[in-house]
């Protein structure tokens, strides 16, 4: 029974994954056709850069390919450097997302107001993002940079995210005028709050296992993840009375599949249990999907 438990629970990060990484591509299309690009406004990060790409080769380049090709390095980044099922949904969604924008394109002008076409293309990136986010998907580019350098430095990248948008706003200054700089200041504004709204950008979750193989289980762990692990020997099942060991570490929500397929590969009787971790220390149950 738990075998199967643990089997479907995978099954069901599967799905979340593919569903995200599908809802991200259709809805950045829907809002790089008929907002972005109807009111000459950029988006942010490397979805901005392959517009302003697009727009310095007089339109030489398609945005589908600049988004794709911008984003190659840093995937092979994250398949080396952080986790392959999290480099492999990334993927699915940037390639998705470069399929599904030409295939988007319309000559439909929903309002030529540029004002209103940079809140509601803000506030659909940063829906589709979130969401994304939130079901484990990654978005590409200053997501993936993000992840690497608060994995082996340990802070956030704020600075180098608005020092990349600062470069793209100016771009869309020089190429559309400065007013539309302005605009898709406010579009990336909303589209942040938004994501911050669907999903907290560097959100940890404290795991706890209960499992009869720690020391299996830590060699697993740090070799797939490269995280520390507490173990607190001498627990006892209270039905069994089977000696046990509890171990807690921290992983972000991306890294959950991959420290439950870890989980199940090593000991699928074990038992494990997540809680958010707070910016207070505090911590509070999260359900199990």
């Amino acid at each position: 029974m738990i075998t199967k438990y643990l089997r479907n629970s995978l099954k069901h990060f599967y799905l979340r994954q593919i569903a995200g990484a599908i809802f991200y591509a259709v809805v950045l299309a829907v809002a790089m056709n008929y907002f972005w690009l109807p009111g000459h406004v950029y988006s942010s990060g490397f979805t901005g850069f392959a517009q302003l790409l697009s727009t310095l080769s007089n339109n030489q380049i398609p945005i589908a390919w600049a988004l794709a090709l911008t984003n190659l390095p840093l995937l092979v980044l994250a398949w080396i450097q952080l986790s392959r099922r999290f480099a492999i949904f990334t993927t699915g969604a940037v390639l998705l997302s470069a399929l599904l924008v030409p295939l988007f394109s319309t000559n439909t002008v929903l309002t030529p107001d540029p004002l209103i076409n940079a809140i509601f293309g803000g506030a659909l990136n940063g829906m589709a993002v979130g969401t994304a986010l939130r079901c484990g998907v990654g978005t590409g580019g200053l997501d993936i940079i993000g992840m690497i350098v608060k994995r082996h430095l340990g802070y956030k990248i704020g600075s180098v995210n608005l020092a990349f948008n600062a470069v793209i706003m100016v771009g869309a200054g020089l190429t559309y005028g400065w007013k539309y700089a302005l605009y898709s200041i406010i579009g990336v504004f909303i589209s942040a709050q938004l994501i911050d709204f669907f999903f907290t950008r560097q959100q940890q979750m404290q795991e706890m296992i209960v499992t009869t193989k720690p020391q299996e289980m830590v060699e697993a762990i740090q070799c797939k993840m490269r995280h520390g692990v507490t173990i607190v020997d001498n627990a006892q099942g209270g039905y069994t009375g089977q000696e046990r060991a509890i171990l807690f570490t921290v992983v972000t929500q991306y890294e959950l599949p991959e420290l439950r397929e870890a989980i199940q590969a090593v000991d699928p009787q074990a038992f494990y249990s997540g809680w958010k971790v707070e910016s207070t220390g505090g911590l509070f149950h999260v359900p199990e999907a």
